[in-house]
């Protein structure tokens, strides 16, 4: 695990394994993704308090909306651009259903089943819905000048509230 195409989970089990041998099994567990600045205290806690809750399921991640239709995806292929969803591509947006991704800030699980085999976007999560406005990755320089845009527009808020 010391590359860096190790994938999350394996990183997750791997401290889980550490802390249950040497503290004891927690009940829960969190990762959080340092590459994500905006990470709110009121999602984390609805994250966990939705997991709570609901004791048949396993994982609570958070997760925002698309911008705009994936269904009006293009393909970039030598030179031009193809319709990735062709039945869609002339579809009005407002028409298409709303499809969410992965906000990459969170991933509650319950110990025993970040261990298990169970998928967390699958019938085992509950997905946390935040706001857009709250979500950027920073994997490219791009990415962290869009970080940092964001950020001046969000402290120019009035109160610095995150809806």
């Amino acid at each position: 695990m010391n590359d860096d195409m190790t994938g999350t989970r394996d990183v997750t089990n791997h401290a889980i394994e550490w802390v249950i041998q040497n503290k004891g099994a927690p009940e829960f567990c969190c990762a959080i993704y340092a590459t994500a600045p905006f990470l709110q205290v009121e999602y984390l806690q609805q994250g966990l308090q939705a997991l709570v809750e609901h004791s048949d399921k396993s994982f609570a991640y958070s997760v925002t909306s698309f911008a705009f239709p994936i269904q009006r995806a293009l393909l970039m292929k030598q030179g031009y651009a193809l319709p990735a969803f062709k039945d869609d591509i002339v579809k009005r947006s407002q028409d298409l259903p709303e499809a969410y991704h992965d906000a990459g800030q969170f991933y509650w699980g319950r110990t025993e089943d970040y261990l298990s085999s169970k998928h967390i976007f699958s019938e085992y999560g509950i997905p946390i819905i935040l706001p857009r406005h709250l979500v950027q990755d920073i994997d490219t320089q791009e990415d962290w000048y869009r970080a940092e845009l964001m950020y001046q527009a969000y402290m120019a808020k009035p109160h610095g509230n995150s809806r």
